[in-house]
């Protein structure tokens, strides 16, 4: 599965395009919006998509390296907020109905067998969290490939009628994969791509990165193959994270980037399959330092900035809604001949 991404509808965007060209505005005058929506009809394939069936997937995970305190917060918040997102109490299920986005939370390794809402949870768990990352590989190389396949099948299984996918996150301690997985890829230093996380204080901050350089040190990955990062350094939430852009895109199915643990799982999905980067939108800048270096990474530019590092899928959730609008313009402005106004 990983040879079949197909390109850019090309004759979809020469159509897009020529609309764009001839709708009531002077040329250019919605600036990205119109680019978007030519993009977004090469990745679809149609000339006027209209997104009108978002699905954003909130992944969660626990991670070993939190043994070393590198998060402000303890690992049982992990399965607690999963609880929470299974009710509809958190952030990324507000922000999903703003859009009428169906909200997927996926638990493919929290470190708790049973939380109140499992049920409204799909289940995919690989282990109670992974390893730790300052003292061995995170998990073996079967899993890794494992845990990308989960992903993609959540795809083919839950987020089959999607037309936009957005990427979200959950679980403590994941920034500190996170950092290590853009380090280990792009071959930023450690102390450049790891941020505070949670909200650590300057001296935990300073622990976090020389954890992430020891996790380097420990089990160097090799940084062009994808599957071997997420064995070295990833996290389970990441690599499902992974394969869901994988999946959408053979699937024709944009993919919006959320914060940087969803942009560390889009470079592993770039480093397996690079066609990928085709599909991928981006949303909000998060403060988390590594994420612009994961973003040029990738080739893309933020869509807005609004402070935020909260995670979940909140930035791919208020990214949808611009990339909807974009698609709305392109099908619902009248051209100059249909509205009779001079050209």
């Amino acid at each position: 599965m990983e040879d079949d991404i197909p390109p850019l509808d090309e004759a979809a965007m020469e159509a897009a395009r020529e609309r764009q060209a001839n709708l009531t505005k002077p040329p250019g005058s919605l600036g990205r919006l119109e680019a978007f929506s030519v993009q977004i009809a090469g990745m679809t394939g149609q000339e006027t998509p209209t997104l009108a069936d978002p699905v954003i997937t909130t992944v969660a995970g626990d991670h070993g390296v939190v043994a070393e305190g590198v998060s402000a917060f303890p690992q049982d918040v992990t399965a607690q907020m999963v609880s929470n997102f299974a009710n509809g109490g958190a952030a990324v299920n507000a922000l999903s109905r703003n859009v009428d986005a169906k909200n997927l939370i996926v638990d493919v390794g929290v470190a708790a067998d049973e939380y109140p809402g499992r049920d409204a949870v799909i289940v995919e768990k690989m282990g109670d969290g992974t390893d730790n990352i300052a003292t061995g590989a995170a998990m073996s190389a079967a899993q890794a490939r494992q845990v990308v396949e989960v992903g993609r099948g959540i795809v083919a299984t839950h987020a089959e009628e999607a037309d936009i996918i957005g990427l979200g996150d959950m679980g403590i301690g994941n920034t500190t994969p996170s950092a290590a997985i853009t380090a280990a890829i792009t071959g930023a230093d450690a102390e450049t791509v790891t941020g505070r996380g949670t909200g650590v204080d300057d001296e935990a901050f300073e622990w976090k990165v020389s954890i992430v350089r020891q996790a380097l040190e420990t089990d160097a990955p090799d940084p062009q193959d994808g599957y071997d990062v997420l064995r070295s350094v990833g996290g389970f939430e990441i690599g499902a994270l992974a394969g869901i852009a994988l999946e959408a895109a053979r699937r024709r199915i944009p993919v919006v980037v959320d914060g940087f643990i969803t942009g560390a799982g889009a470079l592993v999905a770039a480093r397996i399959d690079e066609r990928v980067t085709d599909y991928l939108l981006p949303s909000h800048s998060s403060v988390e330092t590594g994420h612009e270096i994961q973003y040029d990474e990738l080739g893309l530019k933020p869509l807005f900035d609004f402070d935020m590092r909260l995670g979940e899928g909140t930035g791919a959730a208020l990214g949808i809604s611009i990339y909807q609008g974009a698609c709305r313009t392109l099908e619902e402005m009248a051209t100059f001949e249909e509205a009779g106004v001079s050209n």
